[in-house]
């Protein structure tokens, strides 16, 4: 079961750097020259300068050497005691509904995955788990969180921690999606040990951050003191939970095959299985699997929640079988794009950058329980949780 403790946090000192605003920013991983610039920009404390490095040199060792100075400077400091930290995310989500996702970051303990303990639910890539844990090794610190998920139906480990969030937040911040972000500092032993509790019964499921995860369970094996990992951990039944899809771009597609596999496979009659929406040069229309058998014998061997999945059953029929890509090809993006709005998908194929968009349905939270449930991983980029956890709110320290 889940090994849940509160942080001794670093954190910045908001007196020193002008509250959270201008020092938090995105994941690094949706973060372009031109954002990390006006970040920097704002702030020259802003926490990009450390997650998402960049000098004519090592920039591991550039990160360190900041971060080894904001500390020396008092930017960034080390609490006295542990604590849990409160979130509140205040957001517009892309269906246009206003919502409220609540979250506390903690400290959860490296464990391999599996039953009962912490499973994943997407197949990652190399590159980015290489680059964090070079990071980590060269600062010491879990700089950005990971966020997972859990089953809490009546909702009791947000009720341990609700009652501090009636006072002012220890600090708030809004990003350029709208969202505000309102966080809490929680160092009450009792809900503390409350919190916990209702954590000590469940499994945890990994939404966004599986290459952070993955080199923290290296990072352990390298460093047996460093046995816990920052997380922002979010109940499945939480209000404000929502998950959208991430669209599919074919970048250099035999259009050819690819029509001869919608003909084979799919219809744009209504059917009573999956669909897709497709968008080429000659306009967009949706198309639907002719049958579930098809899927079946596609995804021979896969649990039925994983051949219920058109991220899944997109993969195998369309990018590896009809355009002939291999897992090495989506992988490293090799004939292969994603957008996180169809707005973004249809303009890469109206520049030519793409042949065909899929556009895709969102995968509900269920399913992407019961895909991990079976001791599946889902496509890369099956789902896209929104909003996004800011990086620079705490951060964990993995030495003394």
């Amino acid at each position: 079961m889940a090994d849940v403790e509160p942080l001794l946090a670093l954190h910045y000192d908001l007196a020193k750097v002008g509250g959270l605003q201008p020092v938090a920013a995105p994941p690094y991983d949706v973060i372009d020259a031109a954002q990390r610039a006006e970040l920097l920009g704002q702030s020259p404390y802003n926490v990009v300068e450390i997650d998402l490095p960049q000098d004519g040199g090592d920039p591991y060792a550039h990160a360190a050497d900041v971060l080894r100075s904001w500390t020396n400077d008092g930017i960034v400091v080390r609490d006295d005691a542990p604590a849990l930290w409160a979130l509140a995310q205040d957001y517009t989500g892309p269906d246009g509904r206003r919502r409220t996702r609540h979250g506390v970051f903690a400290r959860v303990r490296v464990e391999d995955y599996g039953p009962g303990r912490i499973r994943p639910h997407e197949r990652t890539h190399p590159g980015p788990k290489e680059d964090r844990l070079r990071l980590t090794r060269a600062t010491k610190a879990n700089l950005s969180p990971i966020f997972s998920l859990f089953d809490d139906p009546e909702n009791a480990a947000w009720k341990t921690v609700e009652p501090f969030t009636a006072g002012e937040p220890w600090g708030v911040v809004s990003d350029d999606e709208q969202t505000t972000h309102k966080l809490w500092r929680v160092d009450d032993p009792a809900a503390i040990e409350a919190y916990k509790a209702v954590l000590a019964t469940t499994e945890l499921l990994i939404a966004d951050g599986h290459h952070r995860y993955e080199t923290a369970r290296v990072y352990q094996q390298e460093n047996p003191a460093a046995t816990h990992v920052l997380m922002c951990l979010v109940a499945l039944q939480d209000e404000g939970l929502t998950v959208f899809p991430t669209h599919r771009l074919a970048t250099n597609a035999d259009m050819d095959a690819l029509n001869a596999a919608f003909e084979r496979d799919w219809t744009t009659e209504p059917r009573d299985t999956l669909s897709i929406g497709l968008y080429t040069g000659d306009g967009e229309q949706t198309l639907y699997l002719k049958d579930w058998a098809i899927a079946d014998a596609a995804l021979e061997g896969k649990p039925e929640p994983y051949r219920r999945l058109d991220t899944a059953v997109l993969e195998k029929l369309i990018l590896m079988d009809a355009l002939g890509l291999t897992e090495d090809d989506i992988s490293h993006l090799h004939g292969l794009d994603y957008a996180r709005t169809p707005e973004q998908a249809r303009a890469k194929v109206d520049a030519g950058e793409a042949q065909a968009a899929f556009l895709m349905n969102a995968s509900p939270v269920e399913r992407v329980r019961d895909v991990a449930v079976a001791g599946e991983n889902m496509p890369p980029k099956s789902t896209y949780f929104f909003p996004k956890v800011l990086t620079g709110m705490v951060f964990n320290p993995l030495e003394d």
